[in-house]
């Protein structure tokens, strides 16, 4: 627990950021505390309208250091409210780690008082949701070319739930296999796949040991 920055440098650090993030038009962001993982953490909640997506990433990353998109997730809510039939959740952090030495090309760790972190250098981890309403065409703005780790995410993204990104580089299928059809997404709720437990999942993966009712069902 001595390596951990202080929840009260923590939750200012939110705090300062929520409030210039919603100064910016479409913006929403509020702290929120998380209690999952090793210990209680101050972060960063913020909803954006789509067109404001991308001034938005680029505020995020040039003024207020947020340096790493660790996963997006794209979700679709056919039965969700008119305004969010569809939704990208963009997961960032801040690292706070700038610079560091290397040797012989390898990158040396840099060790760092948490008690004296301050200002931009304060670890933060910021979500940002992206609400898309009823469409046969969800897309969002990509932001590949600011956060390498964009990239990967937003492949996958499109691969799974159809979701596109405007502006990205070389998008392609990176989990389904090439050759699958053009418009399918096997995580777009309409395609009705059928999800089993545990037990079922492993046991019979291939679908062998299908009962009388699984029969013309997808596995």
């Amino acid at each position: 627990m001595g390596r951990v920055v202080p929840t009260s440098t923590q939750k200012a650090s939110a705090e300062k950021l929520c409030k210039a993030l919603s100064k910016m038009k479409g913006v929403e962001a509020e702290p929120v505390e998380r209690t999952s993982g090793t210990s209680p953490r101050w972060t960063v909640s913020a909803v954006c309208e789509a067109e404001n997506w991308r001034p938005l990433a680029e505020k995020l990353r040039n003024t207020h250091l947020v340096d790493y998109c660790s996963m997006i997730t794209g979700i679709h809510w056919p039965e969700g409210p008119e305004e969010k039939k569809w939704e990208v959740v963009y997961h960032f952090l801040r690292t706070g780690v700038k610079n560091p030495p290397s040797v012989d090309g390898v990158l040396q760790p840099i060790v760092t008082d948490p008690n004296g972190v301050k200002g931009k250098d304060v670890p933060l981890e910021i979500e940002v949701s992206i609400r898309l309403p009823d469409t046969r065409t969800p897309s969002v703005a990509s932001v590949q070319d600011i956060w390498i780790g964009a990239d990967w995410n937003e492949k996958e993204t499109w691969d799974l739930v159809g979701i596109d990104f405007d502006g990205h580089v070389g998008m392609r299928r990176v989990l389904q296999p090439h050759e699958t059809p053009t418009g399918y997404h096997p995580l777009q709720r309409h395609h009705n796949l059928r999800y089993h437990g545990f037990e079922e999942m492993y046991d019979d993966a291939q679908g062998f040991g299908r009962k009388p009712d699984d029969i013309g069902k997808v596995k």
